[in-house]
Parts: structure tokens; sequence; C-alpha cells
């Protein structure tokens, strides 16, 4: 829980009455459980003096006295009051979480290769890309492709990636299915892995350094 020091004013306007919680200000950014992001189990109709908002109210608006699902419906639907400082920190921040987004999942359709990703920055400069901050990355990702084409040749797209990992470093196969949605996959006789992946497009050659390094180039791979 965040202490009330380090909380900022989520607020919703609503049938005339105004309803504010305290909440951990990297809730925009970060998937934070509304009880972890709480510095009050409170719903206040000024924070700033402490007085709460009474229970015939938020029966009314809310239909519920639930302090949990209220606070959930006023972050949602609500304004977080953030300084101008965390509102420009949070904003950088989210607009790196998409580039990298846009990096691992789409390549360049001419060369099948992920554009590095300073090229997306430049792109989305020259666009004027909007962030939007109460949306998440993988919510904003597909728009801002779509607006990124007229610049930026840009797919989406997921291959299809055939691994086999030696016996000797089997011990370590988990690390394959943080890559995509293993399709198939087998022990065989001699104690080694086999799998096939479906990963994004942009992290095929991180998929590749990633099982050499771990099986010291014994791994074999096969795009398919």
């Amino acid at each position: 829980m965040v202490s009330v020091d380090e909380a900022v004013i989520a607020r919703l306007k609503s049938h005339g009455e105004k309803f504010e919680i305290l909440v951990d200000p990297r809730i925009v950014n970060e998937d934070i459980p509304v009880e972890d992001a709480l510095a009050a189990e409170y719903v206040f109709s000024d924070a700033g003096t402490g007085d709460r908002a009474s229970q015939e109210s938020l029966t009314k608006v809310f239909n519920t006295t639930n302090v949990l699902e209220i606070a959930r419906t006023i972050i949602k639907k609500g304004e977080i009051q953030l300084t101008t400082e965390q509102r420009k920190a949070m904003l950088e921040e989210k607009r790196r979480k998409i580039v990298q987004l846009i990096a691992r999942n789409a390549v360049d359709p001419r060369t099948r290769s992920p554009h590095p990703p300073h090229r997306i920055e430049n792109a989305m400069e020259q666009a004027r890309i909007h962030i939007d901050l109460m949306s998440s990355a993988e919510e904003q990702m597909a728009g801002i492709i779509k607006q990124l084409r007229p610049l930026l040749p840009l797919r989406v797209e997921t291959k299809k990636v055939a691994v086999r990992i030696p016996a000797a470093y089997t011990g370590k196969y988990y690390q394959v299915k943080e890559f995509g949605t293993v399709t198939r996959e087998e022990w065989q006789k001699d104690g080694s892995y086999i799998a096939v992946l479906e990963i994004p497009g942009g992290m095929e050659e991180e998929f590749y350094e990633r099982i050499n390094a771990m099986t010291k180039g014994e791994a074999e791979t096969k795009l398919l």
C-alpha cells in the first residue's frame, strides 16, 4: 500500500457530487491491484480536508458502498490528479513501452526484419503521435501502427519456429516459452526437447540469440 504522502487524488464528479480517493500514481502506467494502490480505504467528498462521502451518496451513485468497487470505477472513469512532472515522466515511460511493443511485434514487410527502436521513435515524433496516459500500451499499439504506416512500412506478424534443445540443456527449456505460444512440444528418447512456437515477428533474432546462449550454440532452430 502506498503512503498518503506519496499518493495522488483520483476524482470522479457525478450526480452533482464529487468523489475522491488517494491512490498510487504508478497505477496510471502499471497493473497494480486496486487494494494495493489505495493509500486509504475511504472514499472522500474532499480528500484535502479528509471529509468522507456519505453512505447514501455512494449508494445513489455507485449502487454499492464497497470501497474497492467504487475505487475501480473512479480510476476507470474519473481523473487522476498528477503533477506536471509526474505526467511528463509517465507519458515518456508509456511512449517507451509502445516503442518496445512495436519493435517486438511488427516488422518491415520488405525485409521481414524489425525496425530499430530509434527509427520507430523518430517516426512517432514526425507523425506527432498522441499518447493516451490512461490507456495501456497494448491497447494503443494497433492504432499507432496504423498512423505510422504512411511514414514507416510496418506489418504485425508472427513467425513459427521449431527448436530442438539437447538433453544437457533442457533444465532451462522453460525459457523457450517466454517468447511466444508453444503449439507443439515433445520430449525425445535421448532426453532432448523439441518445440514449435509462434513468436512475435520482431523477436526472431532475440529468440535465436537467447537459445544459442542458453545451449552454447548446440540448439537446432528452423523457421517454418
